[in-house]
């Protein structure tokens, strides 16, 4: 979930017409943005000066299963918006495209065109926005760390990131026991699992597993579970899994 504000510029839309309704990153590490062409943010970046426009991205990190508080980090990427324009365009369009496979919303012909076009649900065009980034900072489970711009352009996609809903509703359904015995390798703080406790996985990423376990007076706590190297596919996933579970049966 993305947010973006532009400092000095207001959104009188409550609906928040400025969230980008998708968005991707250059190989050069900058973020493309797709935002309605009605939108406060496509407004300035469309009458600023180039590269006189700051703008901060906020993503809030939830969790895909429904358990309380399900924000498991935040992160803000800030820099320079301006609008992409020209022979930009259309390369611009396919990368959104490739990472958000929604034609229809992205309108990439209407895209294409010099001047905005009726769009969908009676919305002017869309409009494509590039923000250079200037620098960036993450705030989780580990705690909260700055991020330069030469980093995060050369971050790559966790490769689990598409599939984590699935895996972690069928590993709650299906192996609900196993992610419950994990607190055996929790060390010191597996005193604090109780028979009544509740394991809900949380998190899954190419590092590791995160649980939630929740006791009986409704008192939680989150524990990660690193593998014993990051994992590439679902396929090398399910080994990692594998190993955690009968380590703590061991």
């Amino acid at each position: 979930m993305a947010s973006l504000s532009i400092p000095g510029v207001e959104d009188p839309d409550e609906a928040g017409l400025s969230a980008p309704v998708c968005r991707t990153v250059t190989p050069g590490g900058d973020v493309l943005l797709l935002v309605p062409g009605d939108s406060a943010a496509a407004r300035a970046a469309a009458h600023a000066q180039d590269d006189d426009l700051t703008a901060v991205m906020e993503i809030t990190d939830v969790a895909p299963v429904s358990v309380p508080h399900r924000i498991r980090g935040r992160a803000w990427v800030a820099g320079w918006l301006t609008p992409v324009r020209n022979d930009q365009r259309a390369e611009a369009a396919m990368l959104l495209a490739e990472r958000h496979p929604v034609g229809e919303l992205l309108g990439i012909g209407e895209a294409l065109q010099p001047d905005p076009a009726p769009g969908l649900y009676g919305r002017t065009a869309w409009m494509m926005l590039r923000l250079e980034v200037g620098e960036g900072a993450v705030d989780d489970l580990w705690g909260a760390e700055p991020v330069e711009p030469d980093e995060f352009a050369v971050a790559a996609p966790d490769p689990l990131a598409t599939h984590e809903a699935e895996l972690l509703q069928h590993l709650h359904a299906a192996h609900s026991e196993q992610v419950r015995g994990l607190c055996a390798l929790l060390g010191d703080r597996k005193e604090a699992c109780g028979v009544r406790d509740r394991a809900v996985p949380v998190g899954l990423d190419r590092f590791g597993l995160r649980v939630r376990f929740t006791g009986a007076e409704q008192r939680s706590f989150d524990a990660r579970f690193d593998f014993p190297e990051p994992v590439r596919d679902v396929t090398e996933l399910r080994r990692a899994m594998h190993l955690l579970f009968e380590a703590a049966a061991e």
